[in-house]
């Protein structure tokens, strides 16, 4: 079941979701086959609803949210009634932030549940996970660390034969070695087949640094950027700019779409293509920028058309 064909294994057009304080404003993003995309933003910025809406758990007031080409929502109901959403679910592994087990049920009990809610359950599979990621079959779910129970969440959500993985925050909260091996396992993943996809909503830019091909990050319920992470990693810079330096970059041009953060020592100026920038000014100290770098630059700064005139001064 993994021919996609050219369509997103997950798409999200135009998608709004309003609550008393919050709003998911006109959101568009896609996953494409064989490709990871990273969902970045502050707390609150949206995340966990973008995902359930895409999922089906949330009603969206407006926008299409679909799944390997099917939209989950049809005249208001959830398109889990219908008969062919069975076969979406199926694709679909999904890990949140925490266990969703009882916590009296035993790890490899775990086993004699799923296959309720897949067809596609693979008990011999989710036994080799279990041995894999060192889970002991006699304990209980309340048992578990946390690194332990999102290890479990993953190997239920691997041994199904989902060809889209969602994943909430699956690498909160646990030390280095134990997300680096779960990145390891997101990669073997993606290379088990053809036309995988996995989206991965993160607090934690760096994983995204290892594994990403895209990044999306909301910022208040909106669409901040989306670019692949190319664009960041291997393209865009940070200038640090002394007073007289940015002045010379504003009397320069040609660096619309650069955004820049004042602080006591310095203006950091984020721009684009950091090697055009050092071809222009090659005595401004540049650093190359990271997800986190870019990210919070975009969200904290100023474009710097708002620099020229009076507000350069």
């Amino acid at each position: 079941m993994t021919d996609t064909g050219c369509a997103p294994l997950l798409e999200a057009s135009g998608l709004t979701k309003t609550y008393s304080d919050f709003k998911l404003d006109g959101v568009n993003l896609a996953v494409e086959p064989g490709s990871v995309v990273g969902l970045v933003g502050t707390n609150g910025a949206g995340k966990t609803t973008l995902i359930k809406s895409l999922l089906g758990l949330v009603r969206p007031d407006g926008g299409q949210a679909k799944l390997f080409g099917r939209s989950m929502w049809e005249d208001g109901s959830p398109r889990a009634a219908a008969q062919e959403a069975a076969q979406v679910k199926e694709r679909v592994g999904v890990v949140f932030d925490g266990v969703s087990f009882p916590g009296e049920l035993r790890v490899r009990d775990v086993a004699r549940v799923m296959p309720a809610a897949y067809r596609t359950w693979d008990t011999a599979l989710f036994g080799c996970y279990l041995e894999r990621f060192g889970l002991d079959g006699r304990k209980r779910v309340k048992e578990l660390s946390r690194g332990m129970g999102m290890k479990l969440m993953l190997a239920c959500a691997l041994s199904h034969g989902a060809d889209l993985l969602i994943l909430d925050e699956a690498t909160a909260g646990l030390d280095p070695m134990a997300r680096e091996e779960i990145l390891g396992i997101l990669r073997d993943f993606m290379a088990g087949a053809e036309g995988r996809g996995i989206l991965l909503a993160t607090h934690i830019t760096s994983d995204l640094e290892h594994i990403a091909d895209y990044v999306v990050c909301l910022d208040a319920g909106k669409l901040a950027f989306s670019l692949e992470k190319d664009a960041i990693s291997d393209m865009a810079g940070i200038a640090r700019c002394r007073a007289s330096e940015f002045e010379q970059v504003l009397d320069a041009g040609g660096f619309e779409g650069a955004r820049f953060v004042r602080n006591s020592l310095n203006i950091d100026v984020l721009v684009p293509d950091r090697r055009a920038f050092a071809r222009a000014f090659p005595h401004i100290a540049l650093d190359k920028a990271d997800i986190e770098s870019y990210m919070s630059l975009t969200l904290k700064g100023e474009p710097i058309e708002s620099a020229y005139g009076s507000a350069r001064h």
